[in-house]
């Protein structure tokens, strides 16, 4: 136990302290008996401060309105303190039933409002389990602010055995390559210090995780007041730094002097001021846009200037409009490098003048190759696509021609009855939404890259960056509690593949165990189906049967029970839907439902197959 002068060279001193919060425990809730909620009286005597007190009121500050945990004894002093202390509130604990969840719901929360969530794992054998979903932000560029824990440093301290398996040396090692900062405070003073850098680092743009252990017998160490700091506004993150003039001239000549003009729109925020602003620059351009498919939502689709979204493969239109462009302004465009190689092979034509705005470079590291291939680019513009979009408009007039918006695309006939497609899905859910207002949290592989209505940067968050499968639940439920807390007038609609939806089923849990409305739509095809393609690609090239792909990839024999598994984690459920004339209206009991507060899944068989973008035959207006 430190003594107060050694407990104050720790701490950096302010003229008011760290407010001690009412301090609480638990009763019956008289309005419901199902529920439990705080007494916040507290015996009068009970004035210890405990280094965990410290640390929950660090987090406090920082107005998390939630953390998100899987229990552990490595962080029991911290869980009392946010209890005890803190009256369960800002933050509320928001129990996950799997540390990796505890990430995604979190990742899910900072994809909706470009703001960190606190989450908390248990020791080394948590933080083991979440290293997916850390990975996950780590690549999506998403905040989350996560504590861990270690058993006591100091050997003495430790229990027999269990304290023993849970001490490791250096346990931010194990994440210290896909997180933007760790730290291991030796006492409290120190952990405020570092819960305020984090929060700044995980914040400042490019934004991603980082990760702070606490040590146990630190959190259990009785001290004899609470420490006092800088008011916490002296640490807010830095606004992105502004283009440098000399560059912005340049864009601004290059931009001039193009005839036909392509913007590759990329990982932007979900800033209503930046989308407003990108349209304006599109259309002062007179530019064609195409936008990336893993990326959220980021142009209207319905513009007379967007050509569509692509991923990766760069083939057929997009290629075509690539390679007819005289000028390519990327805003954070995921893989630039290996797009431009596609469209112009070295020693086989030179591209056009390439503007690259990105500060991506600032968190890469000689570990993970998640930063792609190195771009060329004639002019880098070392920030954020909105900082960047801000800067440029003065300079950019408005012509006179103005863009009607492109018409609806022709409604798909969808057969009476019979198997369900993708594209029939896409379709009939399309039709039963209507003018609902929703946010597609994430949606399969293959799903029709046409089957896109975005009309605001909510209207779709993106994939989860890493490719983690078994991401797609947790991530539902942040974003869906994101949106319920903004009181959103948008459905949260979450469309999965069966797989994603298998591994990470009882993250559903913590929607319903905290009434987040929310709708899961299972494409279930019964198969790690992008597997298959893999080994049909695989027996082609070597000429062995096609007929073998689906050994070893099939999630049948027996099928599992996906609505069962639902209710089994306390949501609503229907299915398996599999003929088309039921899945209208199971969809529409399926709204409903959401529509009075539940969570509920809908468990749809569809056929085994990916819709391949359908390619429009006529070229840009943009061009002609």
């Amino acid at each position: 136990m430190c003594n107060r002068r050694q407990f104050r060279r720790s701490c950096a001193i302010q003229q008011s302290p760290v407010a001690a919060p009412p301090r609480a425990s638990f009763r019956a809730n008289k309005r419901n008996p199902g529920e439990r909620q705080m007494d916040q009286k507290a015996p009068a005597s009970n004035r210890t401060v405990w280094g965990s007190d410290v640390v929950a009121a660090a987090l406090r500050e920082q107005n998390f309105p939630y953390v998100c945990l899987t229990p552990g004894a490595s962080y029991r002093g911290l869980h009392d303190s946010i209890v005890n202390y803190l009256g369960n509130a800002t933050p509320k604990m928001m129990v996950c039933l799997h540390e990796e969840h505890a990430i995604a719901v979190a990742h899910g929360w900072a994809q909706v409002t470009n703001s960190p969530l606190a989450a908390i794992v248990h020791a080394n054998v948590g933080l083991m389990h979440a290293t997916m979903g850390i990975f996950n932000a780590w690549c999506d560029r998403a905040p989350v602010v996560i504590l861990g824990a270690t058993g006591p440093v100091d050997a003495e301290q430790r229990r027999p055995w269990i304290d023993w398996i849970h001490t490791a040396a250096d346990q931010s090692a194990l994440v210290r390559h896909y997180t933007k900062w760790d730290d291991q405070p030796g006492s409290a003073g120190a952990a405020v210090d570092s819960i305020r850098r984090a929060s700044m680092i995980a914040r400042t743009a490019p934004q991603g995780p980082v990760y702070i252990c606490l040590d146990a017998a630190m959190q259990e160490a009785r001290l004899d007041e609470m420490p006092q700091f800088y008011d916490v506004s002296r640490y807010r993150a830095p606004a992105p730094t502004a283009p440098a003039p000399a560059d912005l001239d340049e864009a601004v000549k290059l931009i001039k002097k193009a005839k036909n003009p392509l913007i590759l729109m990329g990982r932007v925020t979900r800033s209503e001021e930046g989308w407003a602003d990108r349209v304006k620059l599109a259309e002062a351009m007179g530019a064609r846009v195409f936008t990336g498919a893993g990326c959220g939502a980021s142009f209207p689709s319905n513009h007379a200037l967007h050509l569509g979204t692509f991923a990766y493969i760069l083939r057929g239109r997009p290629l075509e409009e690539l390679r007819a462009s005289d000028l390519i302004v990327a805003l954070d465009w995921v893989d630039l490098g290996t797009l431009l190689t596609q469209a112009w092979p070295p020693g086989d034509a030179v591209p056009p003048p390439v503007i690259n705005c990105t500060n991506d470079f600032h968190i890469h590291n000689g570990w993970s190759m998640d930063y792609q291939k190195v771009a060329a680019a004639d002019l880098r513009i070392a920030t954020t696509p909105e900082a960047f979009v801000s800067a440029l408009l003065p300079h950019i007039k408005n012509g006179a021609k103005t863009y009607a918006p492109k018409p609806a695309p022709a409604k798909r006939d969808v057969p009476k009855s019979g198997e369900i497609g993708i594209r029939d899905l896409a379709a009939v859910y399309t039709e039963v939404m209507g003018a609902q207002k929703t946010c597609m949290i994430c949606r399969p592989l293959g799903w029709p890259p046409e089957a896109v209505n975005w009309q605001h940067p909510l209207d779709y968050l993106g994939s989860n960056g890493g490719g983690g499968v078994g991401a797609g639940p947790g991530n539902s439920v942040g974003a869906a509690l994101a949106l319920r807390d903004m009181h959103s007038e948008r459905m949260p609609v979450a469309v999965l593949g069966d797989g994603d939806y298998l591994m990470g089923v009882n993250a559903l849990w913590t929607a319903a165990n905290n009434r987040i409305p929310l709708l899961v739509i299972v494409s279930n095809n019964r198969s790690y189906f992008n597997d298959e393609v893999h080994q049909e690609n695989v027996a082609k090239q070597r000429s062995r049967p096609v007929e073998n792909k689906w050994i070893g990839q099939r999630i049948e024999d027996p099928n599992p029970d996906l609505a069962m598994l639902a209710r089994g984690q306390g949501l609503e459920a229907e299915g398996p839907i599999t003929d088309l004339k039921d899945l209208k209206p199971a969809l529409e009991r399926a709204i409903a439902r959401v529509k009075t507060g539940a969570a509920f899944v809908l468990d749809v068989v569809v056929k085994r197959e990916y819709a391949a973008p359908e390619q429009p035959a006529a070229k840009s207006k943009a061009r002609e």
